[in-house]
This record gives structure tokens, sequence and C-alpha cells, in this order.
């Protein structure tokens, strides 16, 4: 008896169990924001993810290409995972390809999603202008400890690094830090917990990152990928241009 076929985009077994498949793009992303304003992209691109990462705790998710699927990582493990060939192509935020230092990737392009900025914050009851005009040693919480350390030298303040990876704002209200320098997107967990946006270190938005070994190796078929994604920023750019246009049209 012949064995039943499975249906038309089902994975196969080797790609249900995780186990690497030849010939097969792997696609690295982390799941949240950065999943969420992908989607679009790569359904503009002609890929479909299949699955919700929200309802299932599958980490490999199939799409409607046979020769394309996707990991779900942290997303500070992106970069590493396309650096070492865990995953061919990947979307990750600007600050943690900084963090990363960018070694062994190639960034084609800036997607301009997941958009936000690194910023620094401080108690309201701080004065951070005077302690950085008096050269005061700033003990800082932070999971950026390259774009931290760089900023800061940069004005001449020495600062003591306090490495955390979640709940930063706790830092400076329980006294662990003078300041904190985290992701910032429309400020309200700050304000929630008194504390102050003092500056701004850098604006964030993720990137297309692709591994430099695999591009030279199967250059046909990531071109072919990475020319989607631009045709589908021209695209998602002139939608979004025309119905800004008609909201305006309609205005009184």
């Amino acid at each position: 008896m012949r064995a039943a076929r499975p249906p038309e985009g089902a994975p196969t077994a080797a790609e249900d169990a995780g186990v690497p498949v030849r010939g097969m793009i792997t696609l690295a992303l982390s799941k949240g924001r950065i999943f969420d304003e992908t989607r679009p992209l790569l359904a503009a691109a002609g890929i479909e993810v299949q699955g919700d990462p929200d309802r299932s705790r599958k980490l490999i998710l199939p799409t409607n290409r046979p020769d394309v699927r996707v990991v779900l990582v942290r997303a500070t493990d992106v970069p590493t995972y396309v650096q070492y060939g865990g995953a061919d192509i990947g979307v990750a935020g600007k600050d943690q390809l900084i963090e990363h230092g960018g070694q062994g990737l190639y960034q084609p392009l800036d997607l301009g999603i997941a958009r936000c900025r690194v910023s620094v914050a401080v108690r309201q009851d701080f004065d951070y202008a005077l302690a950085v005009r008096q050269g005061a040693r700033l003990k800082l919480a932070t999971k950026y400890s390259n774009i931290a350390r760089d900023f800061f030298a940069g004005k001449g303040v020495h600062v003591d690094m306090v490495k955390l990876y979640g709940s930063m704002e706790l830092a400076p209200l329980t006294g662990l830090a003078d300041a904190i320098v985290d992701l910032v997107s429309s400020g309200n967990t700050l304000r929630a917990n008194q504390l102050l946006e003092v500056e701004r270190i850098m604006d964030i938005s993720a990137c297309l990152v692709v591994n430099q070994a695999a591009l030279k190796l199967r250059q046909a078929a990531l071109r072919q990928i990475i020319d989607a994604f631009a045709a589908a920023l021209v695209t998602t750019a002139a939608t979004a241009g025309q119905s800004r246009a008609a909201t305006s049209q309609e205005a009184p």
C-alpha cells in the first residue's frame, strides 16, 4: 500500500523535527513586534508563514514555499544564528546588531519596522544634566553595554555598568543604578514608573541580515528573497502614501 502524501505546504518529518534540510532557506525571527511587523512584508514578498507562534510552542514554522522555513529565536540571538549558519537570513533590530558586532553578517536592507529608540532615563528627582556637567561617575543599568559605553565615552562621562536583561525601570527606583539605557517606544512604561527620558542615544529599526558565506554559496536563492523584500518595501510604502493622501483629501 502506498503511503498517503502529506497535504501541500505541510512540513516534512525532517523539517518538523528541526533537522536541517538540504537546499532549504532558514529565516530567523523573534516573536512579538518584529514577527508581527515582518509578516506583512513576507506576504508581500510571496512568503506566507504557516502557523501562529502565539498559539503554538513550535519553534520551526513552515511557509507556503517548500524551500523556506522560519525559526523563532530570542531577539538577542538572531544575529548569532545567522552568523554561525543556524539561519541563512534573519530580521534583527539595529540595537542587537550593534551589541553583537555584526561579524559575518551582510546587512542589505533597513526594513523600517519595529521603530523605537535607545534612550537614557533617570528618576524624576535626579539631576542628570548636573551630574554629566560635573563629570560625576554614574552607575548605569542596561543590557546595551556597547551602545551605552560608546555613548558616555563620547561625552567624557565615566560609568559603572550593571548588566540587566529585564525590568530595567526598577534599577533607579531601588537604588541599583542612577540611570538606565533601554529601548523606548511610547514612553508610557517610563512615565508609569516615574522615570524621565533625558537623552536619546539613537533611533532603532529592524534590518534584514544575511550570512555572508551563505550569500556566496547560494547567491541566486538568497538574492531573490532580498530583492523580494526590497520590492515589498516599495509596495508597502506606496500603499501607505496612498492611504495618507486619501485621508487628507477626506479631511474637511
